[in-house]
């Protein structure tokens, strides 16, 4: 027999074990199996089975398998019914950041330092890419999801907190997208022995979650604004209670109960079948100026959800933060006028500047276009002189100098951030 009809033969076994424990739990009454038990009943399957193989081949005087090829297609026939597959051992392999499958095309993956490789394809067929898909929506989310020509795209977190994304019909090939987080980096001082920022800024970050100011984290994509951000709500204590507001559950603010045990998560829903139900981040914001908290959270601002986390942090709800798709500090005041028109307030540039002026304290831009993750400009917003806003770039970093330059802090935000821990030096806030 095969490699792939063994694997095969175990997959069947397991899912026959799973079918019989559910159907026996249904029978009296019980709950069905939570996943870490199901990952354990289909182990025990596999093994069981493997080693019944095993047996019959050595009594028909065929070689018997060793026991690393044993585990490889125990591991392989449980991905086959619980994981995702062949995709498995890339979301196993902890080198690895991105993942980018296009149909049965060979699949191309990012390291994590920064550099891209080509591996084998990870199904056979497009069909089965898509099959794929709508067995990890069924699945792996924390509610059943559809993936069909009427529902064409996906949008979830995996069990080990991986996003996933996927779109079919509206591309040429189904596709699928999968980024990795890695939750073990999630304070400021694991950020800064990577390299995204110095001692200082440590400092000065550590001191403005302190004194509540609101900032915006911007960045392309897979800048590492997530993560900057994971960092920053690790800072506040834990007597605050925080909402967070993503469209698929990054964060993972759930990870750190301890840090965070008075917390809620909400996540945006797409509209059903009947084009009903739909819930936006915008919804989702206004939901959580209604849930008591200390501070809103909004993973990434993108639409309308600007103009009601804008009234947020204006209205009291200080220590806020965000992130939002930028390619400066500077960028980030336009952008986020443009996405408070798609609120369709119908308000005048000049009110929508006093309204950012007076709801936003610092802007941070994390750099990632040489393949290195670095903060290279932080921004202290001053206030706005009718369309323009009015800011100072009070931290930049520019390739090639020895240390950051930058203007001064206004005295009452150096100050503020004094009380709350930050010291300072000549590196930053200070006119070089």
């Amino acid at each position: 027999m095969s490699a792939p009809s063994l694997v095969e033969a175990l997959a069947s076994r397991v899912s026959e074990a799973l079918a019989d424990e559910r159907i026996a739990r249904h029978a009296v009454g019980d709950s069905d199996l939570s996943i870490p038990q199901e990952w354990d009943l289909a182990r025990s399957a596999a093994t069981a089975e493997c080693a019944r193989l095993s047996a019959a081949r050595r009594s028909e005087g065929g070689s018997v398998l060793n026991d690393v090829q044993e585990r490889e297609l125990v591991g392989a026939a449980i991905a086959h019914v619980l994981g995702l597959g062949r995709l498995q051992p890339l979301l196993d392999d902890p080198d690895i950041s991105d993942i980018h499958v296009r149909g049965c095309a060979p699949v191309w993956v990012k390291l994590r330092n920064g550099q891209r490789e080509m591996r084998d394809p990870v199904v056979d067929t497009d069909e089965q890419l898509i099959e794929l898909i709508r067995r990890a929506a069924t699945r792996m989310g924390r509610s059943e999801r559809r993936f069909d020509a009427g529902t064409p795209e996906l949008n979830l977190q995996l069990p080990d907190g991986s996003r996933l994304f996927a779109a079919m019909e509206v591309s040429a090939r189904p596709s699928l997208v999968i980024r990795r987080h890695r939750f073990e980096i999630a304070s400021l001082k694991d950020l800064r022995l990577r390299g995204l920022f110095d001692e200082q800024l440590e400092q000065f970050f550590s001191a403005a979650v302190r004194a509540r100011r609101n900032i915006i984290i911007a960045g392309g994509t897979g800048s590492g604004k997530t993560t900057l951000l994971r960092a920053l709500i690790n800072e506040v204590g834990p007597n605050e209670r925080i909402v967070t507001i993503e469209d698929a559950y990054e964060l993972g603010i759930e990870r750190f109960e301890e840090q965070h045990p008075d917390h809620d998560a909400l996540q945006s829903r797409p509209a059903n079948i009947e084009g009903r139900g739909e819930i936006t981040l915008a919804d989702l914001t206004r939901m959580a100026l209604r849930m008591d908290p200390d501070r809103v959270i909004v993973g990434e601002v993108r639409g309308a959800e600007a103009f009601p986390m804008l009234m947020a942090m204006s209205q009291g709800n200080n220590g806020s933060m965000c992130t939002m798709h930028a390619d400066s500090t500077r960028s980030v005041f336009p952008k986020l006028a443009a996405y408070m028109s798609m609120a369709s307030t119908g308000l005048p540039i000049e009110t929508v500047n006093l309204l950012i002026a007076s709801a936003v304290h610092f802007v941070v831009y994390i750099d990632n276009s040489s393949g290195t993750r670095r903060i290279t400009s932080i921004r202290e917003v001053v206030d706005s002189d009718g369309s323009t806003m009015v800011s100072n770039e009070i931290f930049k970093w520019s390739d090639g100098s020895d240390a950051p330059t930058g203007f001064p802090m206004r005295e009452q935000t150096r100050e503020l951030l004094s009380r709350n821990g930050y010291v300072g030096t000549s590196e930053i806030g200070v006119r070089q």
